[in-house]
């Protein structure tokens, strides 16, 4: 069962960690996701249209892919991604997956070296521009550019009693798990969870600055 077993730790502040902003981080963190969102929609608006393209040339069907996600205080959002799989993948993953594959993919949401994704959504992710069109959803007000990752109604299970606390702040394109040990830290050993809380409880412009230039550093790694 999601979530079992799952205690997150009291909020300890002797943690040497920021300590999490308050209304005014908030106003600029609203204001830098609309600022740099607007630019990156226009700076990439030609790749995005070769981008789109090139998916369409790869393989059949919309080069954007909509999933649902949970956002802020438990609204449903619709997130936009570069297609990078093929079209029926998370229709019916037994047509690409083993049992065992499937079972990791139904548990974490993702699989090692899975066959669904094509060669052009190799590269994509590798570079991590699949995720450009999301940079809409920020300028909705669904996502922000730095915050938890988004997950699946069944995912916030997996908090448990913490479930209320990750759901207060809007989930980000990037991360503190993104930028960790994000492969190491699962659903199944809890570290998914407590790298997710920590950003919840430490959410400030220390905190996010750090977590913008990891992001660079690991995209220039192909992580």
């Amino acid at each position: 069962m999601a979530g079992e077993g799952f205690v997150a730790p009291a909020p300890d502040p002797s943690v040497p960690a920021p300590r999490r902003g308050g209304l005014g981080y908030r106003a600029v963190k609203r204001a830098f996701d609309v600022a740099f969102s607007g630019v990156v929609c226009l700076v990439g608006l030609v790749p995005s249209l070769v981008v789109c393209a090139v998916i369409r040339a790869d393989s059949p069907g919309s080069p954007i892919f909509r999933q649902e996600r949970v956002g802020r205080d438990g609204k449903r959002i619709r997130i936009f991604k570069f297609r990078t799989m093929y079209a029926d993948a998370h229709e019916h993953p037994e047509r690409y997956l083993s049992g065992e594959q499937l079972a990791q993919w139904e548990r974490e949401q993702k699989v090692d070296h899975d066959p669904r994704v094509t060669r052009v959504g190799r590269v994509l992710r590798r570079t991590s521009l699949d995720e450009l069109p999301q940079f809409l959803n920020v300028l909705r007000g669904d996502l922000s550019v730095i915050g938890p990752r988004p997950v699946t109604e069944a995912e916030t299970l997996e908090f448990g009693g913490s479930r209320g606390e990750f759901l207060s702040v809007r989930p980000g394109i990037t991360g503190w798990w993104q930028v960790t040990e994000r492969n190491d830290a699962t659903w199944a050993n809890g570290d998914r969870q407590l790298l997710e809380l920590f950003y919840v409880r430490h959410a400030s412009l220390a905190l996010d600055a750090r977590i913008f230039l990891r992001t660079f550093r690991a995209m220039g790694r192909g992580r």
